[in-house]
Order: C-alpha cells, then sequence, then structure tokens
C-alpha cells in the first residue's frame, strides 16, 4: 500500500474572543483547523478561515454571537479518511459512535486526551484567556492512511 502524505490538523477550543497570536501562528502551519466552541468574536472564525479549511461548532457563549450562533452544534466529518464528531461539551456526545474514530470537545478549559474502546477523546483545553489558574493549551494532529498517527499538546504561555 502506498503511504499518503500526513496531514496536520490544528485543534482548539474555548478562544472566548482572544486568538492569541502564537495560536493563530501554529494554525497556519495545518490545512484543516478544527475548533470545539466559545469562539464568541466572528472576526477569529474568519481569520482562521484565510489559514486553512476548518471546522467549528458552536459552543455556550457563542448562543448570543451574531455569526456564530447559527453554527452547529455538532459535526461529524472525515479528514484524510479519519472520521470525527466534535462538540462543544462532552456530555452532548451521543451514544451510538459507530465509525467514529476521534471525538473532539472543549468546554472545561482542560487538555485532556483519553483512548476509550479504540476511539480518541480529545479536549485541547483553552487557548484563549486562561481562566481559573488553568493553562493556555492546544493540539495537533498528525493524520495518515485514514489513522490518527500522533497527538501533539501544545502549550503557551499566559500572556
Amino acid at each position: 500500500m502506498e503511504r499518503e502524505k500526513e496531514i496536520r490538523v490544528a485543534v482548539l477550543s474555548d478562544t472566548h474572543g482572544l486568538l492569541r497570536r502564537d495560536v493563530a501562528a501554529e494554525a497556519m502551519k495545518c490545512p484543516y483547523i478544527l475548533h470545539a466552541g466559545d469562539i464568541v468574536r466572528e472576526t477569529d472564525l474568519d481569520e482562521l478561515r484565510l489559514y486553512g479549511s476548518i471546522y467549528a461548532v458552536r459552543g455556550n457563549n457563542d448562543l448570543w454571537q451574531d455569526g456564530l450562533r447559527e453554527l452547529a452544534g455538532m459535526l461529524r466529518f472525515t479528514i484524510g479518511g479519519v472520521s470525527f464528531l466534535m462538540t462543544h461539551d462532552r456530555r452532548d456526545v451521543p451514544r451510538n459512535l459507530e465509525g467514529v474514530q476521534a471525538v473532539i470537545y472543549g468546554h472545561t478549559h482542560r487538555y485532556s486526551e483519553e483512548w476509550i474502546d479504540g476511539r480518541l477523546w480529545l479536549n485541547p483545553g483553552s487557548c484563549g484567556p486562561a481562566r481559573w489558574g488553568g493553562e493556555v493549551t492546544m493540539a495537533r494532529l498528525r493524520l495518515q492512511n485514514g489513522k490518527i498517527r500522533g497527538i501533539e499538546r501544545i502549550e503557551f504561555p499566559d500572556e
């Protein structure tokens, strides 16, 4: 079987109206960008669209924002043969995950990476304003031949 080119995917959540320059610089390195909600400022989503193909869901703080409240609360999509389900709050993930290889969510502002029943559950944490003494994080996935080949946690200093 011929090896396909590796695909890099930036995964972020909870920017809350602060798209940090170092986060944008990391997103620019990836042809695909996932945002698991609480964007808050539509212009941040517009900027991310300039860097790559974007998949974004509405977070609880996006319900009050023109241009963001219309985003889907949950998305199912495929990148490089890897099937994803993304929602803002893990509690909204449906029980039937047949065929889903990766579940992406946010909301808690805490990075979490788990493999459950052969499926990745990834919360990239918050890469907007640091809250409750939390870290500022995002993730980068490496996909190849329909599989997740790597997960990189990226931490940023709180400005």
